[in-house]
């Protein structure tokens, strides 16, 4: 089997993947019934399902996980004595956020500037084309050489663990000698890269009480102590004078080793306003990828419009912790924990709950399988080799897998490059980056399997 039919084949289903990544794209896949109801999330595991079964999938299932959300399983018989690979994504999706600032409505595939734009379009659900693709691009050039097993879990943004619970409670079901997951990127559009760290997290919300409740500030402003205060200077805490995260007990002075991120591209990257300047210390990629990472996520407060002249009894907090390799997610929990609640002023009443948590992953770039990897991409993106990054972002599944199956080699790629703009307004995928990674995943594929014949 040879590149040039594979390629061929990939641009010639690049239609039909723009038709269904459109038809994905539409369910409103938040997994949070507080936001979005449930049954969008049913309707696009179902979808999911009936595409799996649509390829030959056997076993195809809908799983109902521990935390009341749906993974999609399927598998893909191969040669007799082939090994098994097994492909992840996820079709659970961020909130749309500030609906006015997208361009083109975020459930609606839209096409601009050789961009395709919609919530999900690159984080995860163009994951799950790209694995669609590479498969057919295979079966339509002698068939896929190697056993395949589907994994779309349903909550991977909401960090509320459902697939990996699942996953050890039946460790059978993901066991494969090999795992892509396909819901990272290139570092650069046209560059590519495979991930080999993922900083791990965790995700607590903070809750500070002062009154019985909220007093006129006139007569009681000045002494009565106002919750949103103690709040504000507890989340201040959190950082340095040059915004460096600093949770008491935690190490942040770690350094990054592989490829530089140049700070000029990083603030293109990031859409920095000119004058600001960027937070912390070290080379950008020390602190986005080897250093963890404090964000206050949202806060509970009485918005402007609205607003009485009063003193606030009460006041929450929703607070992220990135974690990086070589730091426990649970210790630096209860580091995190701990400090929120020393640092409460005025002997306010604090309350700190967990609502997720994920451990940090370092992948084996040595591994036979990485091997496979570079010299598809080689092919597929002709004058560029193969780099590795760090990503500052989580997918907890992985230090499951790791853990479930030792032997397995994990590689991590996909599509959100800089341009994608994952987790905010206007998220696009670049169908070009669509077409080639669906071709390097195919001929990934049937390097790996040649590998293991040898």
């Amino acid at each position: 089997m040879t590149a040039v039919p594979i390629a061929e084949t990939v641009a010639s289903l690049m239609p039909r993947a723009e038709a269904e990544l459109r038809e994905f794209v539409a369910f409103r896949s938040v997994a949070d019934p507080a936001q979005f109801p449930k049954s969008e999330c049913e309707a696009a595991a179902a979808w999911v399902a009936g595409a799996l079964g649509a390829e030959g999938f056997t076993d195809v299932a809908v799983l109902d996980t521990p935390d009341g959300t749906q993974s999609v399983y399927g598998f893909l018989p191969g040669p007799a004595g082939a090994p098994t690979v097994l492909l992840y994504a996820h079709y659970d999706v961020q909130p749309p956020l500030d609906l006015a600032a997208w361009v083109s409505p975020p459930f609606e595939l839209t096409e601009r500037d050789g961009r395709w734009y919609g919530r999900g379009a690159a984080d995860c659900k163009g994951g799950f084309i790209m694995h669609l693709l590479a498969l057919r691009a295979l079966k339509a050039n002698g068939g896929v050489p190697v056993n395949v097993k589907v994994i779309v879990e349903g909550s991977e943004e909401q960090g509320t663990g459902g697939l990996e619970q699942y996953a050890e409670a039946h460790p059978e079901l993901l066991a494969a000698d090999a795992v892509v997951i396909g819901d990272t990127g290139n570092f650069r559009a046209g560059l590519p890269t495979v991930t080999a760290s993922l900083r791990g997290m965790t995700l607590l919300r903070v809750q500070v009480d002062t009154l019985e409740g909220n007093l006129h500030s006139g007569q009681f402003g000045g002494a009565a102590p106002d919750a949103l205060a103690a709040l504000i200077r507890v989340l201040d805490s959190l950082r340095a004078e040059d915004g460096s995260t600093t949770v008491e007990g935690l190490g942040a002075d770690a350094t990054w080793e592989g490829l530089a991120y140049p700070e000029e591209d990083f603030r293109k990257d990031a859409k920095v306003l000119d004058g600001v300047g960027l937070i912390g210390e070290g080379t950008v990629a020390d602190r986005i990828w080897a250093r963890p990472a404090v964000t206050v996520l949202g806060i509970d407060c009485p918005p402007v419009v609205g607003a009485t002249p009063s003193v606030q009894a009460s006041a929450r907090a929703l607070v992220s912790l990135r974690v990086p390799p070589g730091q426990d997610a649970a210790e630096a929990n209860k580091l995190l924990a701990a400090h929120l609640e020393a640092h409460t002023p005025w002997g306010a009443r604090v309350a700190v709950e967990q609502i997720g948590q994920g451990q940090a992953f370092q992948a084996d770039v040595t591994s036979p399988a990485y091997t496979s990897m570079a010299e598809a991409m080689r092919v597929a993106y002709p004058g560029e080799e193969m780099q590795s990054s760090g990503m500052g972002g989580s997918i907890p599944l992985c230090n499951t897998l790791a853990a479930l199956y030792p032997q397995a080699e994990i590689l991590l790629i996909g599509l959100s490059d800089p341009e994608a703009q994952i987790h905010a307004v206007n998220e696009s995928v670049s169908p070009e980056e669509l077409e080639r990674m669906s071709v390097a995943e195919a001929l990934f594929l049937v390097n790996y399997a040649a590998s293991r014949q040898i």
